[in-house]
């Protein structure tokens, strides 16, 4: 037998080979790597935002890495809780758990496995405040969001995003040992993100989700009603983002990219809702997608304003 191989028993009872490097890429999977992305773009900036300058290097991937434990045990956690869901969607029919390339208990495991060691890896080579905000974000994210909200509020992503705020109080407590007004604005700015990042996207599976009875915003209201909601927590993102400017001090990069970039994000909301309005096509991806963009920008702002002399 080759030995780069394991041998794995489908669900139709057959033996299967499966290469050691699918395995691995199937628990990979697990994590939502695209997610881990993110955690990247806001979590490295709050760093040297909160340093004034660019922090240790070992801290910063010290923090990364744990933080990308953490959060890849939290999508472990939801995909082995949603793998019924996720079965009968066609944009997660593909993911291992319902194709069988990782079991349940092969995904539990790998869950809880990431969760200890992300606690414990922060606790030591960062602080205690870290490893705790990080461990909290799992907890919120499995038992508040995927068990307790998911599947019985449209409300589901508003106070269940609050997982993704995490990042930002981690990366500022990592630096300093503590939390201040500064990390908070931008806690509330990556909660007031969220919904218009996500709701566009549940309009485009509005079907899928209806079918399996998840009361995603744009699975349960008309494309005018998201619409709406969509630019008000957009108008309510850019405000927030603003506020950083007196907190924080920030510079004129800071400033102008907040302004810029956040005007073009109201722009693309208000061209969601006004299709809608009108009957048309209301393209909902272009707002996602603007939404991932808009957020990296400013991220990426953040993080140059406090490098620069002026």
């Amino acid at each position: 037998m080759d030995t780069t191989t394991i041998a794995g028993v489908g669900a139709s009872g057959t033996v299967s080979h499966r290469s050691v490097g699918r395995t691995v890429r199937a628990y990979i999977q697990l994590t939502k790597p695209r997610v881990l992305e993110l955690l990247l773009v806001t979590t490295v900036p709050v760093m040297i935002l909160a340093q004034g300058g660019f922090p240790n290097v070992w801290l910063v991937l010290a923090t990364v890495i744990g933080g990308s434990a953490s959060a890849g045990s939290a999508a472990a956690f939801n995909m082995y809780l949603d793998r019924d869901i996720d079965a009968h969607m066609q944009r997660t029919e593909n993911r291992p758990l319902v194709t069988g390339e990782v079991s349940p208990r092969g995904a539990l495991i790998f869950a809880w496995s990431l969760a200890v060691a992300s606690t414990v890896w922060l606790w030591l080579t960062t602080n205690w405040l870290a490893a705790v905000l990080s461990a909290g974000a799992i907890f919120f994210y499995v038992v508040i969001y995927t068990m307790l909200l998911k599947r019985r509020t449209e409300q589901n992503i508003v106070w269940g995003g609050i997982a993704g705020c995490f990042p930002v109080l981690i990366g500022w407590s990592a630096v300093t040992g503590s939390l201040s007004w500064t990390p908070m604005i931008l806690f509330v700015l990556v909660f007031l993100w969220t919904p218009p990042h996500y709701w566009p996207l549940s309009m485009k599976y509005k079907d899928q989700y209806e079918e399996v009875e998840v009361p995603m915003l744009g699975a349960t209201r008309n494309g005018s009603q998201v619409g709406l909601q969509v630019i008000l927590y957009a108008w309510a993102t850019v405000a927030s983002s603003l506020l950083l400017i007196p907190v924080a001090h920030m510079g004129l990069v800071y400033s102008v990219s907040a302004i810029v970039f956040g005007g073009w994000f109201i722009y693309e909301s208000h061209r969601l809702y006004n299709r809608a309005v009108r009957g048309t096509e209301p393209r909902p991806m272009r707002v996602f997608h603007a939404s991932i963009t808009y957020l990296t920008l400013l991220f990426v702002a953040i993080a140059v304003d406090p490098l620069l002399p002026f």
